[in-house]
């Protein structure tokens, strides 16, 4: 049995030593200024710091990698949350969707912040400045619900505009 373990660890190790050898593309994508959301919309200067904190490391083409995504297999994880978070709603790419898509990017980053949901709690662990108070919350929900009046049909009140998307 010791056998057995012995071989489990050194197969462990062995893969953690090569997992280094393939790292990830910390290359951000381009940014327009353009398209960025700030530039779009009026946003107070309040919630975009609260942005950058809580949100632009995975939902914008501004992500700053911390040290430890210097170590595989975690960097391979933040690299998917980076990738994954961009493509659910880029701030740095806003002027790419539509009226209507960007009501419902706006009505889900709403829900997710009132649910607690965003950021994620591993990701708010180790990053302090993520880990926002109710009323830097609420000031950016408040915002984000200021913006959606201007998206007509995209305020959750009806599910036709949104089952058009979808086909």
């Amino acid at each position: 049995m010791t056998k057995i373990i012995k071989w489990i660890g050194l197969a462990l190790v062995a893969f953690l030593v090569i997992g280094q050898f393939f790292r990830i593309d910390k290359a951000n994508p381009e940014i327009v200024e353009e398209q960025q959301f700030d530039v779009i919309e009026e946003v107070p200067a309040t919630v975009m710091a609260s942005l950058r904190a809580a949100c632009f490391d995975c939902h914008s083409n501004e992500s700053k990698y911390p040290w430890y995504s210097n170590v595989a297999p975690i960097s391979w994880m933040v690299a998917k949350h980076i990738r994954e978070g961009r493509a659910e709603l880029n701030f740095s790419e806003w002027g790419k969707y539509g009226n209507e898509k960007r009501g419902d990017k706006l009505e889900e980053a709403i829900e997710e912040t009132e649910e607690g949901e965003m950021p994620m709690k591993p990701y708010a662990l180790l990053h302090g400045e993520a880990n926002l108070s109710d009323a830097a919350k609420s000031e950016m929900i408040s915002a984000f619900q200021t913006i959606m009046t201007r998206y007509p049909g995209s305020e959750g009140d009806s599910d036709e505009g949104s089952e058009h998307e979808h086909h």
